[in-house]
């Protein structure tokens, strides 16, 4: 099984040692030696007090959780989410741990937010009526069951096309976006607000199992479940007629099922010479208090939610602090096709569906390759019960070209160094999406960001009157099979505290002046003083850039300035534009935060994500818009950068089975930080495990 995945190349490094140079990194080079899973200690809750919780608090919290609510008379509450209340960074006097947990009534639609300390619910706040927190993965399965076991379905799928075989129905769940007052009418149920799921609906023609693309055989019905009443309570499309065929062809890319592919490749091509990656001495990380790495002068806390996903905290170099916390807080996914019922199509994955709940227990030398560290994560399930994903999160270290050379061309002399990099990952499925995330240290004292997107496409019927050959807001991927033109939309949150809690953001164009010879150009820093002068976009003609500086008196010994890091967007990828539905829909009224690339606000606790705590079904506008109308100060303040960037996908036809990767992020360089390049302290190697394929004019 490990040998049928196809995975980066990476390039061989190994260093010696030196007296004078920093520790060795432990030898990395390529063999026909197979990948290696470290685990370390048994997972324990670490010193850190922004740990998660473990298993026994978990279930300690639930239990209070059900007892609290068993003496209202509510027997069966289902479980959304149960996670640490995390403490403000940096506090004098740490606070006991404390557990966020959010119910949900059934028989009244009410969620409730409690907050639990040990085995007693201290707080409890019924939300609003009609406020929905996310679709847990039961939610997801569950709106799937009540769209396929419905009657009504059932008979429209054997009148329109004769199909009576429920086991070949797939219902992909999507949250329901409120695109105009008829969506908004469709939550009002009987004496309780409905929680809806839409699902998209497909065939599957090959295979016995799950196997089968069943995005190349849409369905153009689509089913609006209730999951409180467990009923359908609309199907689209039925006014479409005569139904539409559904396409037939077999568009595959599972393993089995190559060989029945009507047009693409049936055979796999010869095999690729193995490739596989060996550290004999281990890694060049060290993992204590079971999420504290250390690795070349860096040391970062791993953590992980059930919203977030991977969270990384507590970011130093060499003990000097540069962030308290990153994450990914928040994406939008609209699709451009006003044609009814796509108005409705559009996600907020965080929100809508958590990405920790999504996250994938990762592969050894398929997700993962070389000498693996995994981070096993624990979260609760719809009852309440602590439940472990194993692998969720992967660590392990990359050779990723020549960090620095220089020939000097008088004597041939050269210096050069190779260049390797920490990263930590996770990768989250998110019903047809999978999103890649990628958290990259390197040697030269930056971090890079990179988001890589896969999987498949969210394919559909042409809608009517359109033309099938010729869709207007998307791109045949095979024969009858269209996908729709779309965007990702994402957010970040990024704590900052470069060298200390005090910070200043401003912002840096490199524009021309005028001189007498008219070649003089330059960097222009601006301060973002106040949260609305800090709503900003990114411009490539000015090669921007944001620039986080110290604002308690740690001044650069080379330069004088304070010490800082910028931000660099689209550091990975093509550089993106900014939402691109209209002010006046409800995506950009709920999705204000990729209205622009920038914002700043100082820190608050509450303030955890750009577009509220409840995506679902909300039609306020709520986040990142709401809290910058104070117009707060962020001079020396400790603040927060709320990044948004993202990838606007036009489909090709080479999208189709299955999406080659598409990338998109961003680095935070040192910017004066240091006193001069970090890794001028790498020791010169010379990889021994190189071989010369032909002779040719390197031989010599």
């Amino acid at each position: 099984m490990l040998r049928s995945c196809v995975f980066s190349l990476v390039r061989p490094l190994t260093t010696v040692s030196s007296s004078t140079c920093r520790p060795s990194l432990c030898l990395l080079q390529a063999t026909n030696t197979r990948s290696v899973w470290s685990t370390g200690q048994e997972p324990r809750r670490s010193t850190y007090l922004q740990d998660a919780l473990t298993p026994d608090e978990i279930q300690t919290a639930s239990s209070a959780v059900k007892g609290y609510m068993s003496a209202s008379g509510v027997d069966d509450p289902r479980f959304v989410a149960v996670s640490l209340k995390e403490p403000k960074p940096n506090i004098d006097e740490p606070p006991k741990r404390q557990a966020e947990v959010l119910v949900l009534n059934p028989s009244t639609g009410i969620a409730t937010e409690m907050l639990v300390q040990g085995d007693e619910v201290i707080s409890s706040e019924d939300l609003p009526l009609g406020t929905q927190p996310m679709l847990t993965p039961a939610d997801c399965d569950l709106a799937e069951s009540i769209s396929k076991s419905s009657e009504e379905v059932q008979r429209a799928l054997k009148e329109r096309y004769g199909i009576t075989d429920m086991d070949k129905v797939v219902g992909d769940p999507w949250s329901v976006h409120l695109s105009s007052e008829e969506d908004r009418l469709l939550v009002e149920g009987d004496g309780k607000p409905r929680r809806l799921v839409q699902t998209f609906l497909y065939q599957r023609m090959e295979g016995e199992g799950l196997e089968c693309n069943h995005y190349a055989h849409p369905i153009d019905i689509l089913p609006i479940v209730d999951l409180n009443s467990k009923s359908v309570v609309r199907i689209d499309g039925l006014d479409r007629l005569p139904a539409p065929k559904i396409p037939t062809d077999s568009v595959n890319y599972h393993r089995n099922l190559l060989h029945t592919n009507s047009y693409l490749e049936t055979q796999w091509r010869p095999r690729m010479k193995d490739l596989s990656i060996v550290q004999k001495d281990g890694p060049s990380f060290n993992v204590s208090d079971n999420n504290l790495v250390d690795w070349q002068g860096w040391s970062i806390r791993v953590g992980f939610n059930y919203r977030e996903g991977l969270v990384l905290q507590d970011i130093k170099y060499k003990g000097r602090p540069i962030m308290n916390r990153a994450s990914l807080v928040e994406m939008a996914v609209p699709y451009g096709d006003p044609s009814a019922p796509f108005t409705r199509k559009c996600a907020f994955d965080v929100g809508d569906y958590g990405l920790g709940y999504c996250a994938n227990s990762l592969e050894l030398g398929c997700d993962c390759l070389g000498h693996i560290h995994y981070f096993d994560v624990c979260m609760a399930d719809e009852f309440g019960n602590p439940t472990v994903k194993k692998k969720a999160i992967c660590m392990h270290e990359e050779d990723t070209g020549v960090l620095f050379k220089h020939v000097e061309y008088r004597n041939g002399h050269n210096e050069s160094r190779r260049s390797r990099e920490l990263v930590i990952s996770s990768i989250a499925t998110v019903v047809n999406y999978e999103y890649l995330f990628y958290w990259r240290f390197k040697l030269d004292g930056s971090i890079e960001f990179e988001i890589k997107l896969s999987g498949e496409l969210s394919t559909n019927l042409t809608s009517s009157g359109e033309d099938p050959n010729h869709p207007s807001h998307g791109v045949l991927v095979a024969p009858g099979v269209n996908a729709q033109t779309h965007q990702h939309m994402f957010c970040c949150r990024l704590d900052m505290s470069i060298d200390g809690e005090k910070n200043t953001v401003s912002e840096v164009d490199i524009v021309a002046e005028d001189s007498p010879y008219g070649n003089a150009f330059g960097p222009v820093e601006t301060v973002l003083k106040k949260e609305q002068d800090a709503v900003r976009l990114y411009d490539a003609n000015k090669a921007r850039s944001w620039k986080i500086s110290n604002a308690e008196g740690k001044l650069n010994s080379i330069t004088g300035k304070p010490t800082a890091f910028k931000l660099v967007p689209f550091t990975s990828g093509a550089a993106g534009p900014t939402v691109l539905t209209h002010d006046t829909s409800s995506v950009s009224k709920k999705g204000a935060f990729a209205q622009a690339h920038l914002w700043v606000t100082p820190f608050d606790e509450k303030e955890r994500y750009p577009a509220g705590e409840y995506t679902p079904q909300s039609l306020e506008q709520d986040g990142l818009p709401k809290w910058i109308k104070g117009n707060r100060n962020l001079e020396a303040e400790n603040i927060v950068l709320w990044h948004s960037f993202g990838v606007t996908h036009v489909p090709r036809v080479e999208d189709f089975p299955i999406m080659n990767v598409e990338h998109t992020g961003f680095t935070l360089k040192p910017d004066g930080f240091f006193d001069g390049n970090p890794a001028i302290d790498i020791a010169p190697d010379v990889n021994k495990g190189s071989k010369l394929n032909t002779p040719g004019c390197c031989s010599s």
